[in-house]
């Protein structure tokens, strides 16, 4: 018989890595990575952080230096190369999988297949490939939308850390906005049993389905709202990535 080992502290007590991108701008297939945060932190151990620049290899937006900072010629002067910058946060995504630790990302679905495009795109060995189906993803934008869907407003992470009183020292900084996302986990995870208490394993599959009745939901929406039915086709309810698709020739 099988017994639940009641013993082991919920997750959230444990260690977390957090994980967050700036970038080029808003399309996870055609734009390029600027800066990079993976940071551990929780399970009473230190915090451990680590960030990245990189010179993208392409201009930057003047909309998108606005948001992060970071502007062409600050990238090509300080930025290391993408490829390598890409290869290194891969490995420590890779380090915090196979410790058995989850990869906290506001909005994975982003991020992570922001990360998937680029390390396709300049050779590297991408962290879906590597690590396979260990990778377990806490999305405080997927919990939140589940735990409280009616709720007017915003969902940024901004508008997050205000509603969970989460302090949020300089946001659209990676390394600030991905240990912002790891302290709204936590508070959503410490207030929702549901959240809390399940396995990391559980947690996981339970995103897949909201985030893909949230997609749902979202489309159908954009199908009843007059001027926005065609935005219901470009809805994608995959998490915490969208797969790849191979193009021809490929």
């Amino acid at each position: 018989m099988n017994e639940t080992n009641t013993s082991a502290p919920p997750w959230y007590l444990g260690r977390l890595a957090g994980f967050d991108l700036e970038t080029t701008g808003v399309s996870p297939e055609r734009d390029r990575i600027v800066t990079a945060c993976v940071v551990q932190c929780g399970g009473g151990q230190p915090v451990a952080l680590a960030t990245w620049m990189a010179d993208p290899g392409v201009e930057i937006p003047e909309q998108a230096a606005a948001v992060h900072g970071i502007t062409t010629e600050r990238a090509r002067k300080e930025g290391r190369p993408a490829p390598e910058v890409i290869e290194q946060v891969v490995t420590a995504l890779t380090a915090a999988v196979v410790a058995g630790i989850p990869v906290v990302a506001m909005n994975a679905a982003y991020d992570l297949t922001m990360l998937d495009r680029e390390a396709r795109r300049h050779g590297v060995q991408p962290l879906a490939d590597t690590v396979g189906p260990d990778l377990r993803v806490v999305d405080p934008y997927v919990m939140d939308k589940h735990v409280d869907p009616y709720r007017r407003g915003k969902r940024t992470l901004t508008d997050l850390c205000r509603h969970y009183q989460v302090p949020l020292d300089g946001a659209h900084d990676a390394a600030a906005d991905a240990l912002a996302a790891c302290r709204v986990a936590w508070r959503i995870a410490s207030t929702h049993g549901d959240i809390g208490n399940a396995s990391l394993d559980q947690l996981h599959e339970m995103q897949v389905g909201w985030a893909r009745e949230q997609a749902e939901s979202l489309a159908d929406y954009f199908r009843r709202t007059p001027g926005k039915e065609d935005r219901a086709a470009t809805v994608r309810g995959d998490w915490p990535l969208i797969p790849h698709q191979r193009k021809e020739g490929q």
